[in-house]
């Protein structure tokens, strides 16, 4: 099948944004020092994941949640044709990757207020335990995400990895979507850029 365009530039920038403000938000976590940068690449997953929220009732095709969003029987049937090692191709995400893409925007949101509240002196020792169990608990589903993304590849034989660069996967020219949404993108660029300043100030 020929590369169509599935990925508009929301859903690839967002995706890259908190890949790297969870990356940042892990390393500093520890540390005094940069407490205000462990805040700010908090708060960029905070503000891409409230972003994505809204983008997935308006955004295009495959960055809608009724697009992704399945069923626990879809789950174990697609799970089950990974085991066979023939598993079935989707456009968009399949099941079991939309359960990972809903928990990681439940848990960003839920670790990003969470650290809000400690960066401002709210909440005590009990939101401290909470915001380390909510973040342990997406660094666990990001493994898993991983995971899937390394054995979809390699059973699709398609890299999905550029994909989420170049927006681009395998489909009929009739399932590609029309427009890539340049303007949503700046404006989650806006969004995210606003956040991080009210976080610093």
């Amino acid at each position: 099948m020929p590369k169509i365009l599935v990925w508009d530039w929301p859903v690839r920038i967002g995706h890259w944004l908190m890949v790297g403000g969870f990356v940042l938000a892990w390393l500093t976590a520890e540390s005094e020092t940069f407490r205000l940068v462990h805040a700010v690449s908090g708060g960029v997953v905070l503000a891409v994941a409230t972003f994505r929220l809204p983008w997935g009732f308006i955004g295009s095709r495959y960055a809608r949640f009724v697009d992704f969003v399945r069923g626990p029987i879809a789950v174990k049937e697609y799970a089950n044709s990974l085991l066979k090692l023939e598993p079935a191709h989707h456009v968009g995400h399949n099941p079991a990757g939309g359960w990972a893409i809903m928990l990681l925007l439940g848990l960003g949101i839920l670790s990003g207020l969470s650290g809000w509240a400690i960066y401002n002196d709210i909440g005590g020792h009990l939101f401290e335990e909470l915001h380390e169990g909510l973040a342990s608990a997406m660094l666990t589903v990001v493994f898993i995400h991983l995971i899937g993304v390394f054995s979809g590849s390699l059973l699709h034989g398609e890299n999905l990895v550029p994909a989420m660069l170049t927006g681009r996967k395998q489909g009929l020219p009739e399932q590609a979507i029309p427009s890539a949404r340049p303007i949503a993108a700046v404006l989650l660029l806006l969004w995210v850029a606003a956040a991080s300043w009210w976080i610093a100030s």
